[in-house]
This record gives C-alpha cells, structure tokens and sequence, in this order.
C-alpha cells in the first residue's frame, strides 16, 4: 500500500481547497499521484466544492443538542433561505451540533469556522461539509459553536425562536421540573431582548466604559456642574443595565416583573448561572 505523508495531503488540499479527508482518500486511490487525484477531486465535486466558499452566506440555521450533562449551540450558514430550510442542510446541522460533544472543545468555549475544523477530528466534519456542498449547490459554512457541561446540581433550558434564526442555552442552579420550565422562559425572554450579560458584572468592562465615557460626554456637553454630571450618569448607567443585564431587564411576558424577581418566585436560590444566544450573522 503506498504511504501518503501528511505533506502531500497538505499540498493537495491547498491547490484544490478540498477536504482533508477527501485529500488523503484521493491519493490512496491515485496511489500517491498528485494529478490523478486531482482529477479523482474533480470528479467526486470535492474540488468544485470548495469554489463556492467565496460566496456570501447571511442564511442559516441554530441547532442546539444535548448529552449526558452537556449541551451544545451550533450556527451554520448558507446563501439563501430555501437551502437553509432543506432537509439535507438542517440533518447536517442537527449532525454537527451532536458532533460537538466529541470534538476537544472547553466547556463554554465558542469556537467557529476554521477553528473547528481545525480541532482533532474535524476532517471528518469538514469532509461532511463538502459533500453538502455538492448536494445542495451553494456555500455553507460552520459559523459559531458552543459547548456547556453542567455544574453540580444545574439543568439546561433552551429556547429556538421560529424559524431556527437565534438560540439561547441556559445553564441554571436547580434541576427541578418548575426551575426547567421558568429558565425556558427566561431563555424565550433572552432571545428577544438580547442582553449583553446575566448581570451588570458580567457585561463586558470596555463596553460599560465607553457608555459610561459617551454618558459623561454629552452631560458635560450640557454645562451641568461636576456633582450634577455624577448623578446624572449613575442614573443613566442604572438605565443601561436595566436593558442590558439579564436579571435586571423587564420580563417580556410581565414587564411589570423583572427576570431576577420572576426567578425569586420560581425558587428562593434559583439563579441562572451562564447564558449564550446565538443569532443567524449575528
């Protein structure tokens, strides 16, 4: 049997843009020679595949899974909605968002495109790819993935809002059935409101800096004195994470009730402990 180096797949792969995978099957077939598995590429449409990453994909699809104490939140991309809406595509994202569970992903580590593929056994994913490239005729392309593995006593609720365009994973503190069924709820009112963190901490320090800057900017633009400019921000910085952080926001379905009241009543220590939502080119 002719031995295929790591080098010649490499090559390959570069002058064709096929799959790893695809690559190195060429070659054992073509018996090491370069241009007859090439046109072994060619004639499987692995080569032609590859052509179509160029093209813009602003389509797609959320696909969330769960296993064994994990779930996983998986993005995929194509060109139009009506691929996006095929069987073929949503089997393929249904496939990659329980093929997270076996690729060397850290828990709540989101990765995309190239990153995954690159990860110990994404050939075989990448490989995946391309044949559904050639199914279906357009460019599809892995966008964001993420992997949650449960902490000690918590439970997952997810929400995937009509149409499969956003998701949200929420890991929560307790596994009791009325805890499961408010933390869908918050991850319903989550997909709808967007916010940037569960609380005020958990947004990002440079975009509480630059609101804070901008906030101060137009105060003093206003020729208020020091020591009104100060109460003038905290009062809008207060606004800012009231529609930013998770638990202070009005709950969608009872504003008169915010998301961290909604849990006090759900459980006295029910808290949510991470979330991530995902949005179609988001």
């Amino acid at each position: 049997m002719t031995q295929i180096t790591a080098g010649a797949v490499k090559a390959l792969r570069d002058r064709t843009g096929a799959g790893m995978m695809d690559c190195k099957k060429a070659l054992v077939e073509a018996r090491g020679d370069a241009e007859r598995a090439i046109d072994l590429l060619r004639k499987t449409g692995a080569a032609k595949a590859a052509k179509r990453v160029a093209r813009t994909v602003s389509e797609g699809t959320i696909r969330v899974a769960k296993r064994d104490g994990s779930a996983s939140m998986v993005e995929v991309l194509s060109e139009t909605d009506f691929v996006a809406r095929s069987e073929a595509f949503e089997s393929f994202a249904r496939e990659f968002a329980e093929r997270m569970f076996d690729l060397p992903i850290g828990d709540g580590e989101t990765l995309e495109g190239e990153a995954l593929l690159r990860l110990e056994g994404g050939g075989e994913v990448e490989s995946r790819l391309n044949e559904l490239r050639v199914q279906v005729g357009e460019n599809i392309q892995l966008g964001r993935a993420v992997r949650y593995d449960l902490g000690e006593g918590g439970a997952f609720a997810s929400y995937v809002h009509f149409g499969n365009r956003i998701g949200v994973l929420v890991e929560i503190s307790d596994s009791g059935d009325a805890a499961v069924e408010t933390a869908r709820g918050v991850a319903m009112h989550a997909a709808a409101t967007n916010p940037r963190g569960v609380s005020p901490d958990d947004i990002p320090a440079e975009l509480v800096e630059r609101e804070r800057a901008l906030l101060t900017e137009q105060a003093l633009e206003q020729g208020k004195p020091p020591s009104i400019t100060e109460k003038i921000v905290a009062g809008r910085m207060r606004k800012f994470f009231e529609e930013n952080a998770l638990l202070w926001q009005s709950y969608v379905r009872d504003p008169d009730r915010t998301v961290k009241e909604l849990l006090a009543e759900a459980g006295r220590d029910l808290t949510v402990r991470r979330f991530v939502r995902l949005e179609v080119g988001g």
